[in-house]
């Protein structure tokens, strides 16, 4: 048996630990231990609670233990955009407030005004989301200036957990590249931005790729777990972990499929261009510095909320099943309106975007349920288009990842609008591309097109049609 790395893996409403290691070169997998994540009130924000998702990831750890596990390494990655800062004393200086708290609301505008639209997209190659990590800073320069001006260290969510663990300060690079303050080409924090933001630069720390080996633990951690690890920096923003796992990269655009959907390509160097700025993509980093060409499309948190307002008496597959039912109901709405992105009421909020709209209103659960996946697939229909657009070619196949892989009916439905063959799976990518890039690191995979390779030999993936060339199989690739 290979190398044993231990993937921590949170999301926007849930976490994981998952183990890892080759045997006759087939990544296995071993799912440790899950815990819940979810967005609290608190100082009249909405915010993550940072220190309970630190004692899950350490429960996890002891539950290696107890499992009889020693992993040679651990990896973490998280969502990208929030951040804490600390002060002088190493002690947190701000909540680690939610990206969907409306504080940045206005804040793009105070930018633009400072440094333009145009420029600022030429220099880091990142979409303009109204929470990006720039909008939330300028939005504690405004209202609480006191806080920039003691902060002494800025770290992004997974780069405070990687802190705790080790004690050691870095800002990974995936992640880092999502602030908006990093210049795309020279992959370092962009210094005549911030100067012209006002921001202090050296809050921020060095910029490490994904694959380093960030140190031990802290010894008080060695004696409480009863093991010593490595900490690997795996692609920390979890969209970077999981099109790592995307088996084939050739002629296909992949949809990372969770709360959130993103869609795009791997590419080889960042799209600056004026029509990606008009379209509105991103050059996120990747690993070995690939770029992740790809647009911010609202995804399952829309099917969760409705799920969470019908007071959770369905399941996730019920509702797909009275989705498939309510075949007479079509409504399709822009599942990128702002206001979805956090209502009090996510089934209210539907009503009234059809009513003001004139569109047919859901009333029904499978009716509310069908104009969400159709909605979907009708966004990421028009992304194709847009990505085809700027690429100047057609693309062969979609690959769908991550936990909304699963979900055949909204596969069907992608395949269908886009007349493309779609690939659904791994639905683990990201913690599949989070222990690859660790057992990079450790020396038993050796690029990342062998991983890639030994993640499409593991994983068993299935294959959609579009309706009128045939209908869905199974196969494995």
């Amino acid at each position: 048996m290979g190398k044993l790395s231990l993937a921590v893996d949170i999301g926007a409403s849930s976490g994981r630990l998952i183990a890892g290691h080759l045997e006759e070169g087939v990544l296995k997998l071993q799912e440790i231990y899950r815990f819940e994540n979810k967005i609290i009130q608190r100082n009249n924000q909405y915010c993550w609670d940072v220190d309970t998702l630190f004692k899950e990831i350490k429960k996890g750890i002891h539950q290696c233990g107890k499992l009889g596990l020693r992993p040679d390494s651990i990896g973490i990655d998280t969502w990208a955009i929030d951040f804490v800062l600390l002060d002088e004393k190493d002690q947190p200086l701000t909540d680690a407030v939610s990206y969907r708290d409306p504080r940045t609301a206005g804040m793009m505008e105070e930018i633009f005004k400072k440094i333009g639209k145009e420029e600022l997209y030429l220099e880091t190659g990142i979409q303009f989301l109204t929470f990006n990590t720039i909008f939330q800073l300028e939005a504690l320069k405004r209202n609480q200036p006191e806080v920039l001006d003691r902060a002494k260290t800025f770290l992004m969510i997974p780069d405070y957990f990687n802190y705790l663990l080790t004690g050691k300060k870095s800002n990974e690079y995936t992640n880092a590249t999502t602030t908006q303050l990093v210049n795309a080409f020279t992959k370092k924090w962009d210094g005549e931005i911030l100067g012209k933001l006002g921001i202090n630069k050296e809050m921020f720390q060095e910029i490490m790729p994904p694959r380093t080996v960030l140190g031990n633990l802290k010894d008080e951690l060695v004696s409480e777990f009863g093991f010593d690890l490595d900490v690997i920096l795996p692609a920390t923003h979890d969209t970077g972990s999981a099109v790592m796992a995307v088996p084939e990269v050739e002629n296909t655009i992949y949809i990372s499929s969770g709360t959130w959907s993103l869609i795009g390509v791997e590419n080889r160097f960042p799209i600056c261009v004026p029509k990606a700025c008009q379209y509105n993509y991103t050059n996120e980093g990747g690993v070995d510095y690939r770029y992740r060409f790809l647009k911010n499309i609202m995804g399952l948190w829309m099917i969760q909320e409705v799920k969470r307002s019908y007071g959770d008496q369905y399941s996730f597959s019920e509702l797909v099943e009275f989705a498939r039912e309510a075949t007479a109901f079509n409504t399709v709405i822009n599942v990128d309106d702002g206001r979805f992105l956090k209502p009090e009421n996510m089934i209210t909020e539907i009503k009234e975007y059809c009513t003001e709209n004139n569109l047919p209103v859901p009333e029904s659960p499978g009716e509310m349920a069908k104009c969400i996946f159709i909605s979907l697939a009708e966004s990421y229909q028009n992304a194709v288009h847009e990505i085809e657009e700027i690429f100047e070619q057609k693309f062969k196949t979609i690959n769908v990842i991550g936990g909304g892989c699963q979900n055949e009916y909204l596969n069907q439905l992608i395949a269908d609008r886009t007349g493309k063959e779609v690939v659904a799976g791994p639905s683990e990518a990201t913690a599949i591309g989070n222990l690859a890039a660790q057992l990079m690191s450790l020396g038993d995979i050796g690029d990342l097109t062998e991983a890639r390779t030994i993640i499409k030999r593991s994983f068993e993936l299935k294959k959609f049609t579009p309706a009128k060339s045939g209908v869905n199989e199974e196969c494995t690739l």
